[in-house]
C-alpha cells in the first residue's frame, strides 16, 4: 500500500489504541506527506515523512520492502510519531511506490547512506537520528551500520539479522523460509481483505509445491520466472555462503565497526534467534552500549504479543540515547523471558555469571540421566528417507511456529527420543545447552536435527530449543543448541530429540552431497548413535539459584515504562 498525504494533524484510532495497549504516553497529533528520495544511480526511492505537531524528539529512519500500510505504520512510523518523534518510512528498491529492480538485500548498505545523505540536507533534520524496526526493517540497519554515520545516535533492531545468507544455507542445508517470503515480498497489499487473503492461500499452495517437489530448482525456476523474480534464482543454486555473490548481501562486519548504542529484541521460537544473540554478544564483548529483551515470542510476535514490550522499551531507550532525557529506565542490560516460569531474569551480561554446566548421558534403551553407560553400551539407529521425510512441527518458523506439541515425533521409526526420568525438582536452565553425538551414517553426508522438549504429567512433549546440522564425518558431531532460559517443572522429563531431517524447515538431504535443490535421486540413510561409556552427552546450562530467587513477575503491568523502573 502506498500512503496518501496527510496534511492536518491528526490522531488516528489505531494510533490511540496502540498507544494504550503498549502502555506508552498517551500520543499526540501529527503529519504525513508523501516524497521521493534520490539514490545515487537516479532511482528515487518512496517514502512517507512523519511530522509531530509538538516539538520533536529527535529524527527516526525506517526502511524495509513490505509497503507503508496501517500493518507496519501503526506499530512504528505512527507510534513514534505520536510520541513527538519525526519518522522517515522509507520503502526499499522495486517495492511500493519505489523505483528501480527488486532485487533484496543487494543495495541496502548503499541506499540507506543514500537516505542518510539526503536526510542531512533537509530543514527539519536536526544533526543526528536513529532507527528502529524489526525483521527486514532491522536487517537495513545492520547494512547501514556495516559503515555506521557518525549522526547516527541509536538504533532499536527487533528480530532482525545482519546476515540473511547464513540463516538461509549457514546450517549446510537450505532453509525453505526464503522460498515463501521471495514469492511475497514487495507484493502491492490488496485493500480487499478478502481478495487479500485468497491471493495469499494460492501463493501458499503454489510454494507449497515447489519445495515438495523433486528436484526443487526446475520447479522454482519454473515458479520464480513466472513471477518476474528472476532475482531468487541464484540464491537456489550459490550454496556456498562464501561464493563472492553474495558478498554485498553479508553485513557482519556491522557487528565489528559499529558504536552506535543498540537494543536487540530477540524470540525464543524466532527464526533470527542465533543471529541476535550473536549480534548482542560481539557487540558486547567490542565495549559498545548494548542491550537485550528476549521474550518467549516466535518472529510473527513482531506485531503481536510482543508489542507492548517492544514498544514501550524503544520508546524509552530512544528517550535516553537519542532525545537526551536521561538515562534509559532498564534494571539491567540483559531481560530474557523465563520459558515455563511466567517470569523475567534480569541481568548484566548473557549467558549470566554463574552458570554451571550439568552432564546427561545418552542410554541404549532411550534414558537420559547423569549415570554413565557401561563401555560396552549398545547403539541405537534410524533410517532417515528423503522421499518421506520427517515432517517440522513448531520450533523457530515464520508461521506454523512457536512451542507446539511434538509428541509425534516419540511414535516415529525415523527419530530417536531420549528421556530423562520424572524431576525430583524445578530444573531452571539459562545459557547454551550443547549435544555431543558419537554418529555415523551409511552415506558420508548427512543432516541431524536435534531438539529439547518438556514432557508434561500427562505425557505431551513440547518443543522448547533445537539445532541443525549437516555433518559430513563419522565420529563426534559437537553440536549447539539454540540459548535458552526456561524451567522444567517438578514432575516434568526432559527430553533429546534426534532426527536427520525437518522438513519443510529444511530441505531434505538426498544423501549424495550434492546441493539439495538440485538433487534428482534420493537415498535413504541409517544414522547410529554410539553410547559406549557415555561418548554421547546433553550437556545442560544450570540457572544459579540466586537468579532463581530474583525472577521478576511476568504480568500485564509489565507492558509499562514504569515497571521498567
Amino acid at each position: 500500500m502506498i500512503s496518501t498525504e496527510i496534511s492536518k494533524p491528526v490522531l488516528p484510532m489505531w494510533s490511540r489504541l496502540h498507544a494504550w495497549r503498549a502502555g506508552l504516553p498517551k500520543p499526540t497529533p501529527w503529519r504525513m506527506r508523501t516524497l521521493h528520495i534520490p539514490m545515487r544511480d537516479g532511482v528515487r526511492l518512496g517514502a512517507d515523512l512523519y511530522t509531530p505537531v509538538a516539538p520533536a524528539k529527535g529524527v527516526l529512519l525506517v526502511a524495509g520492502p513490505y509497503g507503508r500500510g496501517p500493518l507496519w505504520s501503526v506499530s512504528l512510523a505512527r507510534a513514534f510519531a505520536g510520541q513527538k518523534y519525526t519518522v522517515l518510512f522509507a520503502s526499499t528498491r522495486g517495492t511500493a511506490d519505489s523505483e528501480g529492480d527488486l532485487d533484496p538485500m543487494r543495495t541496502d548498505a548503499q541506499d540507506g547512506h543514500d537516505i542518510v545523505t539526503w536526510m542531512r540536507e533537509q530543514p527539519w533534520y536536526p544533526g543526528r537520528f536513529g532507527t528502529i524496526g524489526g525483521s527486514y526493517l532491522g536487517y537495513t540497519q545492520w547494512a547501514l551500520m556495516s559503515e555506521p554515520p557518525a549522526d547516527l545516535a541509536a538504533a532499536v533492531v527487533t528480530m532482525g539479522p545482519h546476515d540473511f545468507v547464513r540463516h538461509t544455507w549457514g546450517t549446510g542445508s537450505f532453509r525453505f523460509d526464503l522460498v515463501g517470503w521471495g514469492a511475497d515480498v514487495g507484493v502491492p497489499d490488496d485493500p480487499n481483505p478478502v481478495r487479500s487473503m485468497r491471493a495469499r492461500a494460492a501463493t501458499r499452495k503454489q510454494v507449497d509445491s515447489v519445495v515438495e517437489a523433486v528436484p526443487v530448482a526446475p520447479a522454482a525456476v519454473e515458479y520464480f520466472t513466472g513471477l518476474g523474480r528472476a532475482w531468487m534464482l541464484p540464491r537456489l543454486i550459490h550454496d556456498d555462503i562464501d561464493d563472492p555473490f553474495y558478498a554485498p548481501m553479508r553485513h557482519a562486519d556491522a557487528l565489528e565497526h559499529s558504536r552506535v548504542p543498540t537494543l536487540l529484541f530477540a524470540g525464543w521460537q524466532d527464526i533470527f534467534l542465533a543471529q541476535s544473540m550473536r549480534q548482542y554478544e560481539r557487540l558486547r564483548e567490542r565495549g559498545v552500549d548494548v542491550a537485550l529483551t528476549v521474550g518467549d515470542w516466535a518472529h510473527i510476535d513482531i506485531l503481536l504479543r510482543g508489542q507492548p514490550v517492544i514498544a514501550s522499551e524503544t520508546l524509552d531507550w530512544l528517550d535516553a540515547h537519542l532525545a537526551g532525557q536521561g538515562r534509559s529506565s532498564r534494571r539491567r542490560p540483559v531481560r530474557v523471558a523465563v520459558g515455563g516460569s511466567g517470569r523475567w531474569l534480569e541481568e548484566r551480561v548473557w549467558p549470566p555469571a554463574g552458570v554451571a554446566t550439568t552432564t546427561w548421558y545418552l542410554h541404549a534403551d532411550g534414558g537420559l540421566g547423569e549415570r554413565v553407560p557401561a563401555p560396552d553400551a549398545a547403539s541405537r539407529a534410524f533410517v532417515f528417507d528423503p522421499a518421506r521425510p520427517t515432517p517440522t512441527i513448531g520450533g523457530n518458523l515464520i508461521s506454523k511456529g512457536g512451542r507446539r506439541d511434538d509428541s509425534a515425533y516419540g511414535t516415529r521409526r525415523d527419530v530417536l527420543v531420549y528421556d530423562s526420568a520424572p524431576l525430583r525438582s524445578d530444573l531452571w536452565l539459562s545459557g547454551v545447552p550443547r549435544v555431543s553425538l558419537d554418529h555415523a551414517s551409511e552415506r558420508g553426508d548427512a543432516d541431524l536435527f536435534l531438539r529439547l522438549s518438556d514432557i508434561d504429567e500427562k505425557g505431551r512433549s513440547r518443543n522448547v530449543t533445537e539445532a541443525y546440522r549437516r555433518v559430513r564425518d563419522a565420529g563426534t558431531a559437537d553440536i549447539t543448541l539454540n540459548d535458552i532460559a526456561y524451567v522444567f517443572r517438578a514432575g516434568h522429563r526432559v527430553r533429546l530429540i534426534v532426527a536427520g531431517g525437518s522438513f519443510p524447515q529444511f530441505s531434505r538431504n538426498p544423501g549424495s552431497g550434492e546441493n539439495p535443490l538440485v538433487a534428482e535421486i534420493l537415498h535413504p540413510n541409517r544414522h547410529e548413535i554410539r553410547h559406549r561409556g557415555g561418548s554421547s552427552v546433553l550437556l545442560l546450562p544450570i540457572m544459579p539459584r540466586e537468579l532463581v530467587a530474583g525472577l521478576r513477575p511476568s504480568a500485564s503491568r509489565d507492558r509499562s515504562r514504569e515497571e521498567l523502573r
